[in-house]
């Protein structure tokens, strides 16, 4: 049955655009479920890549590869947790809307540098700029409407290209094998780029091909048809399966705490970046839910709740969490504005984190299976930074603020011995290339004057981006 068709049958049309309306709970729990479906690969994802730039992650035969089970685990739960934050609330936290909140892909780019090759004792300078990065957003929530202005198009595009940007290299090392692999014969085998392919090939099939669950869930179950290859052709182990503890709750700093001026510094800024981000998300679910403009409470309740959620999750060795992107579509397709049907997803999650033995199954999920997966993800995300530059006016200033801009940035990221000379935080900060070109962007974008909307860019690209004037033709 098709997404739309459901969404139909569940109330009348004033009920579906209602946030506090609950749809029978026949109903609203697949809806739930569908959302947890939707965001559950891109959720557990940065905690994987985490732990193999950490060095215990998949192929690594690391004794502390247990601590990336455990991290999966609180991926799930507190994205559970957050998201319930968000929908039910308390006081000015929470924006009462059906928002799905899941670990960001963001912050990637600063915590790879922070943890290459460290082992699971780099974590504690982690999950300490995680706590105090979450603080300091829930308390953006204070002034959110009134530093938008910062964040055009032009910046936050180019943000979120650079994020895709960022992490398409580990997309191409998973599906190739992993790290690990890297330097010995079975890198980058016909065999491992078989498996990955089969799972973009099955992606696109069913995103594509087919309508309501099926296509909302193509990530999902293209991973599934890349795991049924992997076992057929011997390269799945569960081993750690049965290891695992049927229960187990979660761990108050089960990393530890740690004060790293370069993961504090990174962090909050990151944070300021995915505050805008969920300012976006809410006004995307209020306008293609509800058909309305989100209010001020809920931006700033949706604000600190983003912040305060992530802050939590840190505490118990959980990344940070932020508003899924991909579920404020989804709420737009079924047309179901209930916060209680997300409530539905959000307990899910929370269980299936409870229950150690769903994390050591992800973890048996071959890296180039994954890698499929990732390719698929972190281009989306770059292909969305585009997208967002679509509605940049393109005259001459703005092209000359995204140039230089995105050369430092992903000059910086792809050679980094160039800051060998600076100080550790300063290169650890500057070597993600994402936070250079961000505060690149926006200081130039609040210096550097306007210029005339006609003002165009031949003279820039040599015509090359098509525009036309009436003094040329």
């Amino acid at each position: 049955m098709a997404v739309t068709s459901i969404g139909t049958s569940i109330g009348t049309p004033e009920q579906l655009r209602d946030p506090n309306y609950t749809p029978p709970l026949g109903q609203a729990i697949p809806l739930g479920i569908q959302h947890v479906l939707a965001m559950f690969v891109s959720n557990v994802t940065p905690a994987i890549i985490v732990a193999g730039a950490a060095g215990f992650g998949f192929g690594s035969n690391s004794p502390d590869f247990p601590q990336m089970i455990y991290m999966i685990q609180m991926a799930m739960f507190f994205a559970g947790v957050a998201t319930l934050i968000q929908t039910i609330g308390f006081g000015p936290v929470g924006a009462r809307l059906p928002i799905v909140q899941g670990t960001s892909f963001a912050f990637l780019p600063i915590m790879i540098p922070l943890v290459a090759g460290k082992g699971v004792d780099a974590l504690a300078a982690v999950f300490g700029g995680v706590i105090i990065g979450g603080l300091f957003q829930a308390s953006l929530g204070l002034v959110i409407g009134r530093i938008r202005f910062a964040l055009p198009p032009l910046v936050t595009g180019l943000v979120v290209l650079m994020i895709g940007l960022a992490l398409v290299k580990v997309g191409i090392q998973y599906a190739a094998g992993g790290v690990p692999a890297m330097g010995k014969p079975e890198f980058g085998s016909l065999q491992n780029w078989f498996v990955a392919l089969v799972v973009i090939v099955a992606t696109l099939g069913l995103k594509f091909f087919t309508r309501g669950m099926w296509s909302v869930a193509a990530v999902l179950l293209g991973l599934v048809a890349g795991y049924l290859v992997a076992m057929a052709l011997g390269m799945v182990s569960y081993a750690n399966v049965g290891k695992a503890a049927v229960f187990a709750v979660p761990d108050p700093f089960h990393f530890g705490f740690e004060f790293s001026l370069a993961a504090v510094i990174g962090f909050c800024l990151m944070s300021f970046v995915s505050a805008v981000e969920t300012v976006g998300d809410v006004s995307g679910i209020t306008k293609g839910g509800a058909g309305r403009e989100a209010t001020g409470e809920e931006l700033a309740g949706a604000t600190y709740a983003d912040g305060l959620g992530s802050a939590v999750a840190g505490v118990f060795g959980s990344l940070p969490n932020t508003s899924f992107s991909q579920n404020v579509g989804l709420i737009a397709m079924t047309g179901v504005m209930s916060r209680h049907v997300v409530t539905c997803g959000a307990i899910f999650l929370i269980a299936a984190g409870l229950i150690p033995k769903v994390g050591a199954m992800i973890s048996t999920v071959p890296i180039e299976v994954l890698g499929g997966g990732v390719i698929v993800m972190f281009g989306m995300v770059a292909a969305a930074g585009v997208s967002m530059l679509a509605d940049v006016t393109w005259n001459r200033r703005n092209m000359v603020i995204f140039a230089i801009s995105l050369s430092v940035g992903l000059g910086l990221q792809l050679v980094p011995e160039a800051l060998q000379h600076m100080p550790e935080t300063a290169r650890v900060l500057l070597t993600s290339g994402l936070l250079p070109a961000a505060f690149l962007a926006i200081g130039l974008n609040l210096i550097l004057p306007e210029e005339l909307a006609g003002e165009m860019t031949d003279e820039v690209s040599g015509r090359l981006a098509g525009h036309k004037h009436d003094d040329h033709t």
